[in-house]
């Protein structure tokens, strides 16, 4: 009996996340955890973790490819990682991002690509930027089955229209449109919608107004839940460090000095020894 006393308590199974999950842990007052991931390993381990969103994030034309801004990402690029990031996804719920020029064009395309993205990849939902403008093209989405999560702010594919990365929703008029946007994206069948920088107090206004949960970046904390590009809270791109960004690890640093100690060892004879030798 004492044996058994002393042995730990088996952990329940983690439920698979759903979009109806989403909505539900908006109404308890439960706030939403969400990252991004690119690969297998780095999905494994968000998901292992407990997160309970992973976006596939079109962020990736960055923080992989190294490019200036999202808009060169491909769907078949898309497509591909999110395949990836799957194989290692239990319960998070997983979103893909919809990449520049993929559902603009018309209804009929808008549908093939959402719904190769579904298809292929075996993603839970995908994420659509922008408000007013694609609220026809996302009730549509929905209406044929496909999940669909918002994103209004500073949404990075209309960037050589914004021309900056300045705060959205400053100005009074903007607020008032971001605010509609929210609302038609609910009316339009949309599960979530991330808010990216706007102001904390105009964030509490959506968050309030519409009863789907928005997960904020760069937009306060009375938002439902938070997402950040995980190579930037894990503290991997050193070029980036916009205030929102909280730094959890440094691993360029961590990373750049275990290369130093590895060329080191490799110069100086010392790796491997015997040890590590057949």
């Amino acid at each position: 009996m004492a044996d058994e006393q002393s042995q730990p308590a088996k952990t329940h199974e983690r439920k698979k996340i759903t979009t109806k999950t989403l909505v539900t842990m908006k109404r308890n007052g439960v706030k939403i955890s969400a990252l991004t991931a690119y690969d297998f390993l780095m999905a494994r381990y968000l998901d292992e973790a407990g997160i309970d969103v992973i976006l596939v994030g079109d962020s990736l034309g960055n923080v992989i490819q190294g490019n200036a801004t999202t808009l060169t990402v491909t769907l078949d690029e898309m497509i591909y990682h999110a395949k990836i990031v799957k194989k290692a996804v239990r319960t998070a719920l997983l979103v893909v991002d919809l990449p520049f020029m993929s559902y603009h064009v018309d209804l009929k395309e808008a549908v093939r690509n959402c719904g190769r993205v579904m298809k292929e990849t075996g993603a839970d939902a995908v994420k659509l930027e922008g408000g007013e403008r694609i609220a026809e093209v996302v009730k549509h989405l929905v209406k044929v089955g496909i999940p669909v999560m918002g994103h209004l702010g500073l949404t990075p594919q209309s960037i050589n229209i914004f021309g900056t990365y300045v705060t959205r929703g400053t100005d009074p008029k903007e607020a008032r449109q971001i605010q509609k946007d929210a609302k038609l994206l609910e009316e339009a069948g949309a599960f979530a919608v991330v808010l990216e920088k706007i102001p904390a107090s105009l964030a509490t206004k959506v968050t309030s107004s519409i009863r789907i949960p928005t997960i904020g970046i760069g937009a306060g904390i009375h938002c439902d839940g938070q997402i950040l590009v995980t190579h930037d809270m894990l503290g991997m791109t050193e070029m980036f460090h916009p205030r929102f960004v909280r730094k959890y690890l440094n691993i360029a640093e961590q990373s750049k000095n275990a290369f130093k100690n590895y060329i080191k060892d490799v110069k100086n004879q010392k790796f491997p020894n015997k040890s590590e030798s057949y």
